[in-house]
Formats: structure tokens, sequence, C-alpha cells
């Protein structure tokens, strides 16, 4: 049995932003298909509602995709979606000059083509809901979690501005192509915010600079280490949080007319009107002086620690 309102499918569902999302969803009253990658995942997410449908997916194959979309369409017995949220996506973050091409392949692979790779397989079933669908309202509604990283490149995440600075360019081509088919799109643009997918990029970085030459290396890890001082600072003390998301990609599936794009967090309208506003230069040396300001605060704190404690901490 599904929930009056319809049917969602959210990627990426196991954990952070697509966990609160699918949740948020399913107290809204729809049924979400939550797209996990474990069996563990599906166990946990399911445990936490009853309108939450587990759903094996891996976004980088097409076997599961299709076999994926291949179950939708069988327990939604050809009724189709109402929705999809594109929210997979993982964080490679390293100076480009260190960065295994590997590595931003499976960035590309996860946060762009992953994205296009649903989309195609899920359009017909967003498609197929026009005939229910008040007049006026969209009959399907794609939605795309980006990051305020798609709107201003920061140092040491260039794999990952890539991949969300391409999947703004998507979403737009997409929102124009759809449009005339009734299917809206909408971008969700956080800043910064605490989810386990920071918890693990400082130390992928420092895994990529310990592989690369001695020299090389040398050349970023003071700054590197600025920026993840920077980055986590920002995360701390952001009040922007998971439900806050999931809020807009709320508004995004049931308004009669889904904005385009949703910025939640000030950090994140501030890098918006900064990429419309600002001079590269200007902006360069905007993030600069957020690096010498970190740097400075972490001096001041060396110098604070009694010398014999300073010696021990920084062995």
């Amino acid at each position: 049995m599904s929930n009056s309102r319809g049917e969602i499918l959210v990627t990426g569902a196991s954990s952070g932003l697509g966990e609160a999302t699918a949740l948020a969803l399913a107290d809204a009253g729809f049924t979400v298909y939550a797209g996990v990658r474990s069996a563990d995942g599906a166990q946990r997410i399911a445990r936490r509602s009853p309108a939450i449908r587990p759903l094996s997916l891996d976004v980088t194959s097409s076997e599961s995709v299709a076999a994926a979309c291949k179950e939708v369409r069988e327990r939604t017995d050809g009724a189709g979606l109402h929705g999809v949220v594109n929210n997979a996506g993982i964080c490679v973050s390293a100076p480009l000059e260190c960065v295994p091409l590997d590595d931003l392949r499976a960035e590309l692979e996860v946060n762009l083509i992953g994205a296009i790779a649903v989309t195609q397989a899920f359009l017909p079933l967003l498609r197929s809901q026009s005939a229910a669908t008040p007049p006026g309202n969209p009959a399907g509604r794609i939605v795309n979690i980006s990051s305020g990283i798609g709107r201003v490149a920061a140092p040491f995440l260039g794999p990952y501005a890539a991949s969300q600075f391409a999947k703004e360019g998507v979403s737009d081509a997409l929102r124009r192509e759809l449009a005339p088919l009734s299917v809206s799109v909408s971008v969700v643009e956080p800043g910064a915010v605490m989810t386990p997918i920071w918890s693990k990029v400082a130390e992928a970085a420092r895994h990529v600079l310990d592989a690369a030459p001695v020299e090389v290396a040398n050349s970023y890890r003071a700054r590197f280490e600025q920026f993840v001082a920077l980055n986590e600072g920002r995360a701390k003390a952001s009040r922007t949080r998971p439900e806050d998301i999931a809020r807009a990609v709320g508004h995004a599936m049931t308004a009669r007319r889904p904005r385009t794009r949703y910025r939640v967090g000030s950090d994140a309208w501030g890098a918006a009107v900064a990429a419309r506003l600002l001079p590269d230069r200007v902006l360069d040396a905007v993030i600069q002086r957020q690096f010498a300001a970190v740097s400075a605060r972490g001096d001041a704190a060396v110098r604070a620690v009694p010398s014999g404690r300073r010696q021990e901490e920084t062995r």
C-alpha cells in the first residue's frame, strides 16, 4: 500500500542528507523508495518509518539502476513516480596536482553520471503520472542535490566542484528539455552542514598527499591543513541542518510551481551572490584572506601552549 501523496525515489538515503530527506518525505505522506547500497543500510532506514521502502541501488552500476527501476515499476503497478531526488554523492578532496585520476573518475561517476543514469531510467515513470496530475502542476518532479561549491570552487575541492558545477549545468539543460513534458527540475544548493561525508574528506585527502612525491606534498600540506580547519570550523558553526535541506526538497516536491533553485544556508546564498557580483581576482583574494585568518588563529594557539606541551603535540 502507498501513502496517498505518491511515491518518491531518494538516492543515497542511508545517512546524512538522504536519510533526513527520506524521513521528511515519509512524514509528509509520501511512500519513499530509499536507495541504499548495503543490507545494513536497508535494515536501518526501514526501521525509521513504515512509509520507507529500502531499494538496493548503486548509481554507478547500469545493472543496479535497471533492476531498481524494474522493482519500482512493479511495486507501483505502473502508476508511476511522483518524484526523484538525486542525492547520492561522494567528496574527493585533495590538491588537483595529486588527485589520482581514478578518484576523479569516481567523483564524476557518482555525483554526475550516476544522477543522469537514474534520471534517464526513471523518467518514463515520472511522465506516466500526467493523467492524474491537477492542471498547472508538474506531472513529475526531479530534485538534484548540488552544493554551494557548485557556484564557487574552493581550493582542494576541485574534483567535487567539477561534479557540482556540471550538475548545475545539466540541471539547467534538463529543466528546459522537460518543461514541455510537465516534469519540473529543481536544484538544492546546501551550504556547510555537518554530515558523515565530511568526516571522511580530510582522512582520504591526507592519504592522497602521503602517496604523492614528498616535494609535491610539501608544497600543499600546510595550506591543506588550513583548509581542513576552515572546513571543519564552518561545518561545526553552521546553523544549517540536514532537516533544512529536507524541507527544501519537500517544497520542491509539493509546490504548484517549484523553484528552480533552493539555496539553503547563509553561506550558500553568499556563494551565489559572490559568484555573480565579484570579479574573479577579488573572490580569489577573499578566499586567501580566509586561509590567512585560519593560519593566524593556529599560530596564536601554538604560542599560547607552554613550550614543553607544544613539543609533545607536534611530534
